[in-house]
Protein backbone atom coordinates (compact mmCIF):
# COMPACT_ATOMS: atom_id res chain seq x y z
CA UNK A 1 0.00 0.00 0.00
CA UNK A 2 1.61 3.37 -0.39
CA UNK A 3 2.28 5.70 1.99
CA UNK A 4 2.47 3.00 4.47
CA UNK A 5 5.15 0.90 5.71
CA UNK A 6 5.67 -2.75 5.18
CA UNK A 7 4.66 -5.27 7.80
CA UNK A 8 8.45 -6.25 7.84
CA UNK A 9 9.29 -2.06 8.52
CA UNK A 10 6.73 -2.16 11.16
CA UNK A 11 7.90 -5.25 12.82
CA UNK A 12 11.31 -3.93 12.80
CA UNK A 13 10.97 -0.33 14.26
CA UNK A 14 8.61 -2.13 16.99
CA UNK A 15 11.89 -4.76 17.46
CA UNK A 16 14.00 -1.57 17.79
CA UNK A 17 11.61 0.36 19.94
CA UNK A 18 10.48 -2.04 22.28
CA UNK A 19 13.76 -4.72 22.43
CA UNK A 20 14.31 -5.12 25.93
CA UNK A 21 10.87 -4.66 27.55
CA UNK A 22 9.66 -7.49 28.95
CA UNK A 23 6.25 -8.12 26.78
CA UNK A 24 4.14 -10.90 25.59
CA UNK A 25 5.72 -10.29 22.34
CA UNK A 26 3.71 -13.49 19.99
CA UNK A 27 0.63 -11.79 21.63
CA UNK A 28 1.75 -8.35 20.36
CA UNK A 29 2.03 -9.66 16.85
CA UNK A 30 -1.23 -11.70 16.91
CA UNK A 31 -3.03 -8.86 17.84
CA UNK A 32 -1.15 -5.90 15.42
CA UNK A 33 -1.66 -8.65 12.59
CA UNK A 34 -5.12 -8.80 13.56
CA UNK A 35 -5.70 -5.36 13.14
CA UNK A 36 -3.35 -4.81 9.77
CA UNK A 37 -4.92 -7.13 8.08
CA UNK A 38 -8.43 -6.22 9.02
CA UNK A 39 -7.53 -2.79 7.44
CA UNK A 40 -5.94 -4.42 4.59
CA UNK A 41 -8.88 -6.82 3.48
CA UNK A 42 -11.10 -3.50 4.40
CA UNK A 43 -9.18 -1.18 2.35
CA UNK A 44 -8.72 -3.68 -0.31
CA UNK A 45 -12.29 -4.59 -0.30
CA UNK A 46 -13.58 -0.83 -0.36
CA UNK A 47 -11.82 0.11 -3.28
CA UNK A 48 -12.51 -3.02 -5.22
CA UNK A 49 -15.86 -4.86 -5.05
CA UNK A 50 -17.58 -2.31 -3.19
CA UNK A 51 -16.87 0.55 -4.68
CA UNK A 52 -18.96 0.15 -7.93
CA UNK A 53 -21.89 -0.32 -5.98
CA UNK A 54 -20.68 2.79 -3.95
CA UNK A 55 -20.78 1.25 -0.75
CA UNK A 56 -18.20 1.84 2.36
CA UNK A 57 -17.06 -1.34 4.76
CA UNK A 58 -19.34 -0.34 7.37
CA UNK A 59 -22.52 0.01 4.78
CA UNK A 60 -21.90 -3.57 3.10
CA UNK A 61 -21.83 -5.27 7.01
CA UNK A 62 -25.00 -3.77 8.01
CA UNK A 63 -26.63 -4.95 4.90
CA UNK A 64 -24.75 -8.42 5.46
CA UNK A 65 -26.52 -8.44 8.73
CA UNK A 66 -29.86 -7.74 7.81
CA UNK A 67 -29.85 -9.63 4.66
CA UNK A 68 -28.94 -12.85 6.98
CA UNK A 69 -30.66 -12.39 10.03
CA UNK A 70 -33.56 -10.65 8.28
CA UNK A 71 -35.49 -7.72 9.58
CA UNK A 72 -33.77 -6.67 13.25
CA UNK A 73 -33.80 -4.32 16.06
CA UNK A 74 -31.10 -1.22 15.15
CA UNK A 75 -29.64 -2.30 18.50
CA UNK A 76 -28.91 -5.60 17.06
CA UNK A 77 -27.63 -4.69 14.22
CA UNK A 78 -25.41 -2.14 15.63
CA UNK A 79 -24.08 -4.42 17.99
CA UNK A 80 -23.29 -6.90 15.34
CA UNK A 81 -21.54 -4.36 12.87
CA UNK A 82 -19.83 -2.77 15.62
CA UNK A 83 -20.86 0.62 15.66
CA UNK A 84 -22.38 2.82 17.48
CA UNK A 85 -26.38 3.20 17.86
CA UNK A 86 -25.79 7.01 16.45
CA UNK A 87 -23.52 6.06 13.73
CA UNK A 88 -26.01 3.45 12.26
CA UNK A 89 -28.64 5.68 12.29
CA UNK A 90 -26.53 7.83 9.71
CA UNK A 91 -25.67 4.91 7.95
CA UNK A 92 -29.33 3.52 7.57
CA UNK A 93 -30.63 6.78 6.35
CA UNK A 94 -28.23 6.63 3.70
CA UNK A 95 -29.09 3.03 2.68
CA UNK A 96 -32.75 4.08 2.82
CA UNK A 97 -32.16 7.08 0.62
CA UNK A 98 -30.80 5.00 -1.85
CA UNK A 99 -33.42 2.45 -1.63
CA UNK A 100 -31.87 -0.31 0.11
CA UNK A 101 -33.15 -0.44 3.24
CA UNK A 102 -36.29 0.20 4.98
CA UNK A 103 -36.74 1.05 8.82
CA UNK A 104 -40.28 0.26 10.37
CA UNK A 105 -41.18 1.19 14.06
CA UNK A 106 -41.53 -1.73 16.25
CA UNK A 107 -44.98 -4.01 16.82
CA UNK A 108 -45.25 -4.03 20.21
CA UNK A 109 -42.73 -0.74 20.90
CA UNK A 110 -42.58 2.02 19.32
CA UNK A 111 -39.52 3.51 20.97
CA UNK A 112 -37.65 0.69 18.76
CA UNK A 113 -36.67 0.66 14.93
CA UNK A 114 -36.75 -1.91 12.60
CA UNK A 115 -34.36 -2.27 9.70
CA UNK A 116 -35.07 -4.55 6.36
CA UNK A 117 -33.77 -4.77 2.97
CA UNK A 118 -36.11 -3.78 -0.07
CA UNK A 119 -36.06 -5.81 -2.85
CA UNK A 120 -33.79 -3.48 -4.26
CA UNK A 121 -31.49 -4.18 -1.10
CA UNK A 122 -31.69 -8.18 -1.36
CA UNK A 123 -31.22 -7.72 -5.41
CA UNK A 124 -28.16 -5.84 -4.48
CA UNK A 125 -26.96 -8.23 -1.83
CA UNK A 126 -27.39 -11.52 -4.28
CA UNK A 127 -25.34 -9.31 -7.20
CA UNK A 128 -22.50 -8.25 -5.06
CA UNK A 129 -22.27 -11.08 -2.43
CA UNK A 130 -20.63 -13.52 -4.97
CA UNK A 131 -18.29 -11.11 -6.45
CA UNK A 132 -17.49 -10.23 -2.70
CA UNK A 133 -16.44 -13.38 -1.66
CA UNK A 134 -14.36 -13.63 -4.82
CA UNK A 135 -12.33 -10.93 -3.05
CA UNK A 136 -12.15 -13.12 0.03
CA UNK A 137 -10.62 -16.17 -1.86
CA UNK A 138 -8.14 -13.89 -3.77
CA UNK A 139 -7.02 -12.50 -0.10
CA UNK A 140 -6.78 -16.21 1.43
CA UNK A 141 -5.42 -17.51 -1.99
CA UNK A 142 -1.90 -18.03 -0.14
CA UNK A 143 -3.34 -20.54 2.24
CA UNK A 144 -4.57 -23.55 1.50
CA UNK A 145 -8.07 -24.71 2.80
CA UNK A 146 -6.63 -26.66 5.87
CA UNK A 147 -4.92 -23.43 6.62
CA UNK A 148 -7.81 -21.09 6.11
CA UNK A 149 -10.13 -23.45 8.22
CA UNK A 150 -7.25 -23.55 11.20
CA UNK A 151 -6.65 -19.61 10.75
CA UNK A 152 -10.70 -19.23 11.22
CA UNK A 153 -11.30 -21.36 14.00
CA UNK A 154 -7.68 -19.66 15.84
CA UNK A 155 -9.70 -16.25 15.32
CA UNK A 156 -12.85 -17.61 16.30
CA UNK A 157 -11.08 -18.42 19.63
CA UNK A 158 -9.99 -15.13 20.20
CA UNK A 159 -13.48 -13.56 19.94
CA UNK A 160 -15.04 -16.39 22.08
CA UNK A 161 -12.36 -15.34 24.68
CA UNK A 162 -13.20 -11.52 24.43
CA UNK A 163 -16.66 -12.56 24.23
CA UNK A 164 -16.52 -14.84 27.46
CA UNK A 165 -14.09 -12.83 29.85
CA UNK A 166 -13.69 -9.83 28.63
CA UNK A 167 -16.22 -7.65 30.90
CA UNK A 168 -14.85 -9.28 33.87
CA UNK A 169 -11.54 -8.31 32.62
CA UNK A 170 -12.51 -4.63 31.71
CA UNK A 171 -14.01 -4.31 35.36
CA UNK A 172 -10.84 -6.04 36.86
CA UNK A 173 -8.42 -3.79 35.50
CA UNK A 174 -10.96 -0.62 36.25
CA UNK A 175 -11.36 -1.53 39.48
CA UNK A 176 -14.96 -2.45 39.34
CA UNK A 177 -15.53 1.31 38.43
CA UNK A 178 -17.84 2.17 35.30
CA UNK A 179 -14.68 2.82 32.28
CA UNK A 180 -14.81 6.99 31.37
CA UNK A 181 -17.00 8.30 28.99
CA UNK A 182 -15.30 8.65 25.51
CA UNK A 183 -14.34 12.01 24.89
CA UNK A 184 -15.58 13.46 21.41
CA UNK A 185 -11.75 14.01 20.10
CA UNK A 186 -11.61 17.92 20.74
CA UNK A 187 -8.97 19.85 22.50
CA UNK A 188 -10.53 21.78 25.65
CA UNK A 189 -10.52 25.35 25.06
CA UNK A 190 -7.81 26.84 27.00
Amino acid sequence: MPGQRSIIEAEKLVEAKLGGVPIGRDQMAVVANIHRVAAAVRQHLENSVLRGSDLTWTAFVVLWVIWIWGESETRYVAEEVGISKGTLTGVARTLESRGLVRRAGHPEDGRLVLLGLTTEGEALMHRLFPQFNAEEVFVTQRLDAEECRRTAEMLRRIVVQVETHGEERRAALLDGAEPAPRRSGRRPKS
